[in-house]
């Protein structure tokens, strides 16, 4: 993707924001800062360590930043969940509000952190096939832009909770604490 690419899809973006006057909806706000969170996972991740006057010698434990930007970016990604609340009285719903605010606080806190984000991957990739379904709106459809829009966003909170996956919650978290006891 070049970077005529990016900022075509940059101005698309805030075309279909002015557009569709969704600039203030708490949802929309919610899964863009879930988005955020991704990324920030991803630049917390690309940060170098410190280098040691002894390379390969674990040193003593020490906050850095690139810890806080771990932690802020699971915190920003379980936003996400946020918004797939709801309340009503159906059992579906019911579960759905409890399992996924479960795992939710699991992944904030940094506690079974990657049992607990590869299970929002599974539980969010299926929710997301079967409410966000823009392949089987008519393309002339306004509902078919926004449940692509939404499936899209979806899929890259997904990749964000992937990176929580594979590498772990970062140094402030529950299973870092463990290490310590």
């Amino acid at each position: 993707m070049g970077q005529n690419d990016l900022m075509g899809t940059a101005e698309d973006f805030a075309d279909q924001t002015i557009a569709y006057s969704i600039l203030w909806d708490l949802k929309f706000l919610m899964r863009n800062l879930a988005l955020g969170g991704g990324l920030l996972l991803l630049l917390a991740e690309s940060r170098s360590e410190g280098k040691s006057m002894f390379a390969g010698v674990p040193t003593m434990r020490e906050s850095s930043p690139k810890q806080y930007m771990q932690l802020g970016g699971r915190v920003l990604l379980v936003l996400m969940f946020m918004t797939l609340l709801h309340f009503d009285a159906s059992f579906f719903s019911i579960v759905q509000n409890i399992v996924g605010t479960a795992l939710m606080i699991l992944v904030a806190i940094g506690f079974k952190t990657k049992l607990a984000a590869l299970t929002l991957v599974v539980w969010l990739f299926a929710i997301n096939v079967y409410f966000n379904a823009f392949w089987t709106i008519p393309v002339y459809k306004p509902m078919h832009d926004f449940l692509k829009y939404d499936f899209f966003q979806t899929m890259s909170v997904i990749g964000g909770l992937l990176l929580v996956v594979a590498l772990g919650p970062g140094g402030v978290s529950m299973d870092e604490k463990k290490k310590e006891w």
